[in-house]
């Protein structure tokens, strides 16, 4: 009889999923490893018990730091999926980050000029977000759709685009000259805490982890029960054969990356509706639109799968700032999400890698299953 481990290879080689989740499993162990092995070159006697306490951050001070993970990994699961929503209907969004800049600026306008709306105040600055991330990528959309331009150069340059017209508005219109910085959203746009700070005390979580988990199961519906969802995926296959189907191509290419720009724009809202944290007015690209092409590769561009990877973000995150206990650099764990992107990117090749390692092992195991009945 074949042993367990010989069913649990041909589990997995069956299985076109889980070799994909074995690669990603593969990406991040890599980019472990490599964080030890630099941490060894660093500071040798330190570096073990700074390893653990980066990959046990989420526990180093109980619900406290449960609760940072949480507040972490809220903005890069939302632009994980706004990339992995586009992946799934074949378009590439790589200006995640444009869309998430237009969402911050139109939440943080609507925040600081807005008071009179009251408590509803901060639900209109998330809506609002969501609309101006929805109008950025609607313009790739179209132009992919009418004019068959590719997704990836129109996207890249909006994001330029949204990186200087922030500066722009809010050097004119939000700037706060006496703390030279961008105005802070008035206390009424702030996320609420709700009751989660009596379960996370001292953390920094808000309602943003219960809107992040909205649009994943919100998405994740969309994508695998409706028939727009399905219309969707089919026309990222082959245009050709959707509009040969019946169905509206351009309508579909369109509507996809309204979508993705929605969730990016409510991304941005999540990062700057809260106390402490202000929209930079200087021309960089915020990040985390870029770290979401990532969490979109590790979490195989499914929603459910796109969550964990951002909470793994989350939890690197928090434990990189206990490395200050040591004698490290927090920056050791942005090279280590950075080994774990160029090991995401080479995910094809990595599957690879483990189709082959289990076809062999599959092979053996059954070569000597069969030698053993023989005899």
């Amino acid at each position: 009889m074949k042993d367990l481990w010989t069913k649990t290879l041909e589990r997995i080689g069956r299985s076109p999923t889980r070799i994909e989740a074995t690669s990603s499993v593969m990406a991040i162990v890599c980019g472990l490893l490599f964080g030890l092995a630099l941490m060894l070159i660093v500071n040798p006697l330190e570096a073990f018990p700074g390893f653990f306490t980066v990959i046990t951050g989420p526990f180093q001070e109980g619900l406290r730091s449960l609760g940072n993970m949480f507040y972490f990994g809220v903005p890069i699961i939302l632009t994980g999926l706004s990339v992995a929503f586009a992946f799934r209907t074949g378009l590439f969004n790589i200006g995640a980050t444009g869309q998430l800049t237009m969402g911050a600026l139109t939440a943080v306008y609507i925040g600081v000029n807005w008071g009179f709306l009251g408590p509803f105040h901060w639900v209109v600055a998330v809506l609002g977000a969501m609309l101006a991330g929805a109008l950025w990528g609607a313009i790739p959309g179209l132009l992919k759709a009418f004019r068959n331009v590719h997704e990836v150069v129109t996207s890249i340059m909006l994001n330029y685009v949204a990186m200087y017209f922030n500066t722009m508005i809010i050097m004119n219109f939000l700037y706060d000259f006496q703390a030279s910085r961008t105005a802070h959203p008035l206390p009424s746009a702030r996320l609420p805490v709700l009751f989660l700070q009596n379960i996370f005390p001292g953390s920094r979580i808000n309602i943003g982890i219960f809107i992040a988990v909205f649009f994943v199961a919100i998405t994740h519906i969309l994508l695998k029960k409706t028939t727009f969802g399905y219309e969707l995926k089919a026309t990222g296959f082959s245009r050709d054969a959707s509009r040969y189907a019946g169905m509206n191509e351009k309508r579909n290419i369109v509507l996809a990356m309204v979508i993705a720009g929605a969730i990016s724009g409510v991304a941005g809202a999540m990062m700057y509706l809260i106390p402490g944290r202000h929209l930079p007015y200087e021309t960089i690209l915020i990040t985390e639109g870029f770290t979401g092409i990532a969490i979109a590769l590790l979490g195989l561009s499914a929603p459910i799968g796109v969550m964990l990877a951002g909470l793994f973000y989350g939890a690197l995150h928090q434990g990189g700032t206990y490395l200050q206990l040591y004698d490290f650099r927090p920056e050791i764990i942005d090279i280590i999400i950075a080994v774990i992107i160029y090991f995401s990117a080479l995910s094809l090749f990595l599957q690879k890698i483990v189709k082959t390692f289990i076809d062999k092992r599959t092979k053996a195991s059954m070569g000597l299953s069969e030698e053993v009945e023989t005899r």
